[in-house]
């Protein structure tokens, strides 16, 4: 199992959809969960007052079951927040005291609920883009931050630390091993720690494909946000078999061979980085367990099929799964090896 090839470097999570209980024989190989989508604002709060717990809480209850940390994801983001969570009455936009307030009713009820049953929290989620009229990666134009001002994150995370003093709080965002954006939101941490927020780990959103990032890239990552004395967590891991700005379909009824030893390859390139760093990356969670319940599947481009994870659409082992079984081995090697340990 992965979490036991793993135990003494990091924990090996998935993310959990609302049917997460079909994949149930494959999820032995994870100690960690992160809920997809049922621990976001539109789940948990999609009306004033109207808390929904019933699929967050079978998820933290199934996870304990098994012997899983639970990851909470995720409290404060642009996406799938509610428009009304904005909005007055009236349908106009409400005061930054009235915004401030929504926060933290949120976050106290939510991080309430589950105190001492999750082990840490995406506090804030994608605050950090890239802004064409300055030319600079700054704070996100959110309504967050137009109605409370940039001292919403900071809010934020002294809300969650006074709802759960035991939680970890992570700050969690994509591109995080792209340089500029990088630099960004090294400074937005320093920022909070430096004020004296307490921020425990960083959550590098590895929604990644064959070709970038680097592993350089990553690895200059790893040791920029470790050095400010926060964990790394490599969270929303999946390898797509396709570039970013490559919108064709070449791959309609499943991957060549070859494309999946290129994956496999890649995979292994990526663990051999993480065990390299085991002393601060925390945790390793991919987004998803087997390819057809994957969202890339559907962006960029819908219903276009990808092959980013580590088991097939019937639930097989891929190459991936056997090349991280022990990355500094061919996978084929692993497989071999594997299967008669198992055996025996």
């Amino acid at each position: 199992m992965l979490k036991e090839i793993y135990a003494n470097d990091f924990l090996i999570g998935f993310a959990a959809r609302s049917d997460y209980w079909l994949d149930e024989p494959l999820l032995d190989h994870f100690n960690a969960v992160t809920a997809e989508n049922m621990m976001k604002w539109e789940a948990l709060q999609p009306r004033p007052g109207e808390f929904r717990f019933v699929q967050a809480e079978n998820l933290i209850r199934y996870a304990e079951e098994h012997g899983m940390q639970v990851i909470g994801h995720t409290l404060i983001w642009h996406n799938q927040t509610p428009d009304w969570v904005f909005k007055d009455e009236n349908g106009r936009e409400v005061s930054r005291e009235a915004l401030l307030a929504r926060m933290e009713e949120h976050i106290k009820t939510v991080m309430g609920r589950f105190k001492g049953r999750v082990k840490g929290w995406d506090v804030v989620n994608e605050a950090i883009e890239y802004n064409a009229a300055t030319g600079k990666w700054e704070l996100r134009d959110t309504p967050w931050r137009r109605i409370i001002g940039d001292d919403y994150i900071e809010h934020a995370f002294r809300f969650a630390q006074e709802a759960d003093p035991d939680a970890e709080l992570y700050y969690n965002d994509y591109n995080a091993a792209d340089a500029p954006k990088r630099d960004a939101i090294y400074a937005l941490v320093k920022g909070l720690l430096d004020k004296g927020i307490r921020v425990d780990g960083i959550g590098m959103q590895g929604h990644w494909d064959l070709q970038h990032p680097s592993i350089e890239a990553i690895r200059e990552a790893i040791e920029l946000y470790s050095s400010l004395g926060v964990k790394v967590h490599i969270t929303e891991l999946d390898v797509s078999v396709y570039t970013w700005n490559d919108r064709s379909n070449r791959y309609p009824n499943g991957l060549p061979e070859a494309v999946q030893e290129q994956q496999a390859n890649r995979y292994a390139a990526l663990f051999r980085l993480f065990k390299d760093y085991s002393h601060v990356i925390e945790r390793v969670t991919f987004w998803g367990v087997k390819d057809n319940h994957s969202w890339k599947n559907h962006f960029p481009v819908p219903n276009r099929p990808d092959y980013p994870l580590l088991f097939d659409r019937q639930g097989n082992p891929k190459p991936s799964f056997w090349a991280i079984v022990d990355p500094s081995t061919p996978w084929k090697e692993n497989q071999g090896q594997y299967s008669t340990a198992q055996e025996d």
